[in-house]
């Protein structure tokens, strides 16, 4: 007979685990709730003040401006803030170079969906296993919204946001827009980011030519940009960082092992560090000021503009060359200053600006205070410093010219004679020709030619004061603006203050037979997607007759007419370019020496002298500027 009650007790005992279970099942479920909805709760909480992942797309990179000469294959300058950036499209990067980052940085990026939990478990262990934070664990896009929405702060509340965000970035794009826009965001050096910067700073090339261990080099900076510096003092270890990358990218099935191996033996070429100086550094400092008052620092900072300048690279180095060497040539006439401006008349481009002998150089005499008592001044652009330098004679074409316009020629009669003209400055105005000679009676073409005094200060007296000085305004002079009783008659003997710039700008008018084309630096403007915002639109206006330049221009380039003064092989004439018309000029003291002359093509001045504005040996123009301007115009129509 069996026993109901032993079944009984049975039945009781499994009816009471089923209820256990069924209790304990719900418990489960409930706590996978509440965690879900805790988790969820969290996620929403740190979601909601987050910043859209749209951004990425809106989101302009910082660009800086870059200034290049007139073939654009020359960098002259790199204008930026705080980041140096070349964008590169993702499909122009080799594929080395991509599969490097990964194998460094993230080599499950294609496989998970912005936070790889079995990197941060892999991690977590080897860090346990060592004793100490060794490894990382962060994916290529958790480190792009770390770097761009996020601080470095190692907090939790941070991490979450991170996680957050990354996958709703992972969400809304696509792994190579989110690739590329990594590739052009991370830090890579000082004030450098993005790999095409990065290529073009350590290895002078863009990123298409980078070989397999160059492109290892910059898989291995990410880690540690300032630590494993190409430029810096741990060469050896970027090179076993080098080495560590190529190993993963073996590991991942990246490279074979023959091109591991001959990879990690081949020898790396850096590029030369950049150095600080300049090229054409007065030009290229002309230009920003330029930019800067056009454009602003903030754009130009950051909108990566493309500005090809009107800069002759070839012509601006032989100047610099020249300038430097008659300059010490003219030490021992106590000249210690030079400068040099070349300009193409017919379309006012500045080819060449040499602002001083040296840019680099130091202040002379040593000790002496800038601004005050130096000869040499190395960073003051005397191209366009119009405070202290007079023209001298270089000033003579201006009144003849607005004699001509008024009706007289190069045939007409001025008497060179000793002549007193009157009380000017509170004491009488009675000045002598250079050679302390004269001539009697003179024709116009005589008188310009040779530079005689006394016929010039007739010419002016003729012409008008006012209305040579208007002339001068009208073909490009900006200073000069204290009216006729300020200058007085002396004003034909350069008594005003002028800029070589505005000398050459003006003299260019001659050589375009009366049409004024206003000096620019820019060929073109571009913006960072390669449209066109300037260029050089600047249109001529007639502001002399073609009658009045070319009495002008015969006159200035009548080699047998100045022969008496100048001789026949002066530093004024080219046998080869017998129509280079020219005139030199020196100021009262000997304080400034000058030549301004140009033919077709070119037009360029010369000025001498030192900075302090005090007398140099008593040598005209000619013999100190005039040997400068004679090898600069050669080798420029040689070259043009």
């Amino acid at each position: 007979m069996e026993d109901n009650s032993y079944h009984s007790k049975t039945y009781k005992t499994k009816k009471g685990l089923k209820r256990i279970l069924k209790r304990l099942g719900l418990l489960v479920l409930f706590s996978i709730i509440i965690g879900v909805l805790f988790a969820l709760g969290i996620f929403i909480f740190y979601a909601k003040d987050l910043p859209r992942p749209e951004v990425f797309s809106e989101r302009q990179q910082i660009l800086p401006t870059r200034i290049y000469d007139r073939t654009g294959e020359t960098l002259l300058r790199t204008i930026y803030e705080e980041e140096k950036r070349t964008i590169i499209n993702i499909d122009d990067a080799p594929e080395h170079l991509l599969n490097a980052i990964l194998a460094a940085e993230d080599a499950n990026f294609y496989k998970h969906n912005g936070v790889d939990f079995k990197g941060v478990a892999r991690a977590i262990m080897v860090d346990l296993q060592l004793g100490h934070p060794a490894q990382g664990a962060s994916t290529i896009s958790q480190q792009l919204i770390r770097s761009t929405y996020l601080t470095l702060e190692k907090t939790i509340e941070r991490k979450v946001r991170e996680m957050v965000l990354t996958i709703e970035l992972e969400r809304r794009y696509s792994k190579k827009q989110i690739l590329e826009w990594y590739i052009n965001q991370i830090p890579l050096g000082p004030n450098i980011y993005g790999v095409g910067e990065a290529s073009k700073t350590y290895f002078g090339k863009d990123i298409q030519e980078l070989t397999l261990p160059e492109s290892a080099i910059i898989a291995s900076l990410i880690k540690a940009p300032s630590f494993y510096s190409p430029f810096g003092q741990n060469i050896d270890e970027l090179m076993g960082r080098k080495d560590y990358v190529l190993k993963r990218m073996l590991q991942e099935n990246f490279i074979d092992e023959e091109l591991f191996a001959s990879s990690t033996q081949k020898e790396i070429q850096f590029a030369e560090r950049q150095k600080s100086l300049l090229i054409a550094p007065h030009f290229v400092l002309y230009v920003e000021n330029y930019l800067y008052q056009k454009y602003g620092a903030n754009f130009l900072n950051k909108h990566g503009l493309k500005v090809y300048t009107t800069l002759d690279l070839e012509l601006q180095q032989k100047a610099e060359e020249i300038v430097k060497t008659g300059t010490e040539t003219n030490k021992y006439y106590n000249s210690y200053n030079a400068a040099l401006v070349a300009m193409t008349p017919y379309n006012g481009e500045i080819v060449a600006m040499v602002g001083s002998k040296d840019y680099f150089g130091e202040s002379y005499p040593e000790g002496c205070t800038p601004g005050k008592d130096c000869k040499f001044e190395p960073k003051v652009n005397v191209a366009i410093y119009g405070e202290g330098q007079q023209p001298g004679s270089a000033f003579k074409p201006f009144a003849y010219a607005t004699a001509f316009k008024k009706g007289y020629t190069p045939n007409s009669i001025v008497v060179d004679e000793k002549t007193n003209f009157g009380v000017w400055g509170d004491e009488e105005y009675i000045p002598e020709n250079y050679d302390g000679r004269y001539r009697g009676a003179v024709t116009f073409r005589q008188a310009l030619s040779q530079s005689l005094n006394i016929p010039a200060i007739k010419v002016l007296l003729m012409a008008g004061i006012q209305d040579s000085i208007q002339t001068a305004h009208d073909m490009g002079i900006t200073t000069l603006n204290r009216g006729a009783s300020f200058y007085g008659p002396s004003l034909v003997l350069g008594s005003g203050e002028v800029k070589l710039l505005d000398m050459v700008a003006s003299y260019s008018v001659f050589s375009n037979n009366g049409l004024k084309v206003d000096p620019t630096v820019i060929l073109k403007i571009e913006d960072s997607q390669g449209n066109i915002i300037e260029t050089n639109n600047k249109y001529p206006r007639r502001v002399l007759s073609e009658e009045v330049c070319g009495y002008i221009n015969d006159i200035l380039s009548d080699n047998d007419a100045r022969a008496g003064m100048f001789g026949r092989n002066s530093y004024l004439y080219f046998k080869d370019y017998p129509e280079v018309a020219a005139k030199t000029g020196t100021t009262d003291g000997f304080r400034d020496a000058w030549a301004i002359g140009y033919s077709k093509e070119i037009a360029a001045g010369v000025w001498t002298g030192n900075n302090d504005n005090s007398s140099t040996a008593k040598q005209p123009g000619l013999i100190m500027a005039g040997p400068i301007w004679h090898q600069f115009m050669q080798f420029a129509m040689d070259h043009l």
